[in-house]
């Protein structure tokens, strides 16, 4: 029978992402199909799970989607096993936590917990974990870092001892295992982060130390307990319009959700390099720039003229053109880097994107619409997240402001028909929104 689960930690930084992709590692190797999934809004956990299950990995954000739609996003891609990715630590974030979802899912949880620089005081943590809320299925627990088998006696016969939660396993403190990060976290999966040879061992070393038949076996789901509340929209019929979508290694922060209610919605996804390609694709209606790191990619960006020229022409002319977060920075004047380099970027916006040593901003943002946009019409709220370690200068005012965040800040810059700001918008709460641009892009705004 299938089985569900989700994999949460004590806290950031505890093993969590290791362990999660050990185990889909391990499911695999023993001939599982395997879906993975990722609590909350990151764009890079993802793209490592993809690598290592072959299979696209979705979010399941509470906060930015709602239960109804992720209760659907989960019924909609069954496999024999299931894996969910938490996010921080088990219970933090409130209604956006792991253990909110694990609650709307109804699936249980598999905690992972650090024991480094402790030995029976890890009883307390795991009974506070398992105990603070009844209606959290606490499945089992997995240490990380044990630091020599004395170590794993004392922390294991405590746990054992006080608390009701079975121990499932645990890795070793030298079995260490390296993927590369920057300022926005892990790299991505495309980039050959997890080669062959680490998945490999990642998944003998889940195998040799964690009991994953017993893991399936406690995980079993029943009858499918997940019932979209929401059906999925049925595509819309009739010729697709074609919308640019920026994808390369500058530009790779996309939710596959919002791509697939685009295509519902009856756009056509075409995508395009603004590093390798010299124009936009042909008898397009509009782009799409993500968010990614156009900062690591500065040179090869100013130095594509011809694409730079293509974006800013497309604006120009009253083209349709969306960018979030570092498709907004590629349309600022230029970006400024941590060392004071400069990069001409596309010169639609009369700013500079400069970076930032420290993080300049994060968190879940909803906006409200003052203006009618390219994703609803006044007064209509979208909902997104905001991490980046970069600022622009002060926009002029004589440029559009349309979203008013619950902060009171004013962003979504607009410029004739280009939209772009820093929030990165999920639109599984406000598919609304998406019906919205698809009309847009039925109209006709080219000169």
């Amino acid at each position: 029978m299938p089985s569900s689960f989700l994999l949460a930690g004590t806290h950031s930084g505890c093993g969590k992402t290791t362990i999660s992709l050990g185990i889909m590692a391990a499911l695999r190797q023993m001939g599982y199909e395997v879906q993975p999934f990722k609590c909350g809004p990151d764009f890079i956990d993802p793209t490592l799970h993809g690598v290592v299950c072959d299979k696209i990995s979705r979010n399941l954000d509470l906060r930015m989607c709602g239960p109804d739609f992720v209760r659907q996003v989960f019924a909609g891609h069954p496999a024999q096993v299931r894996v969910v990715e938490g996010v921080m630590g088990l219970f933090d974030g409130g209604e956006a936590s792991a253990a909110s979802l694990a609650k709307a899912l109804d699936i249980p949880v598999i905690l992972v917990v650090d024991v480094r620089s402790a030995a029976e005081s890890v009883a307390a943590v795991v009974k506070g974990f398992s105990e603070l809320d009844p209606e959290v299925r606490l499945l089992g627990v997995i240490f990380n870092r044990i630091g020599s088998p004395r170590h794993l006696e004392l922390v294991q016969g405590a746990v054992e001892k006080y608390c009701t939660v079975p121990v499932l396993g645990y890795l070793p403190r030298d079995v260490e295992f390296s993927i590369p990060e920057r300022h926005l976290g892990l790299h991505m999966g495309e980039e050959g982060a997890l080669s062959a040879e680490t998945i490999s061992r990642l998944a003998e070393t889940i195998l040799h130390y964690v009991d994953v038949g017993g893991l399936l076996a406690a995980s079993t789901d029943g009858a499918d307990q997940v019932i979209a509340s929401v059906m999925p929209p049925t595509p819309v019929p009739g010729p697709k319009k074609r919308l640019a979508v920026a994808r390369d290694e500058a530009f790779c922060f996309y939710y596959q959700d919002n791509f697939d209610l685009l295509a519902q919605a009856g756009v056509e996804l075409v995508f395009f390099s603004p590093l390798h390609d010299r124009d936009l694709p042909a008898d397009i209606k509009a782009v799409y720039l993500g968010g990614g790191y156009p900062e690591l990619f500065g040179a090869m960006l100013a130095a594509n003229t011809t694409m730079r020229t293509a974006l800013k022409k497309w604006s120009e002319q009253g083209g349709i053109m969306y960018a979030e977060c570092g498709g907004f920075m590629y349309l600022s004047q230029g970006i400024v880097n941590h060392d004071g380099g400069y990069h001409e970027m596309v010169g639609v916006f009369p700013v500079q994107a400069r970076m930032s040593k420290g993080l300049r901003s994060l968190g879940y943002r909803e906006a409200t619409l003052v203006n009618d946009s390219l994703w609803g019409g006044r007064g209509d709220v979208v909902r997104g997240h905001e991490f980046h370690y970069s600022e622009i200068d002060a926009m002029p005012v004589a440029i559009s402001r349309v979203y008013q965040l619950q902060d009171g800040r004013a962003e979504g810059y607009q410029l004739r028909n280009t939209l772009g700001g820093y929030l990165h918008l999920h639109f599984g709460g406000t598919p609304g929104a998406v019906a919205w641009f698809a009309g847009k892009l039925g109209e006709d705004n080219q000169k």
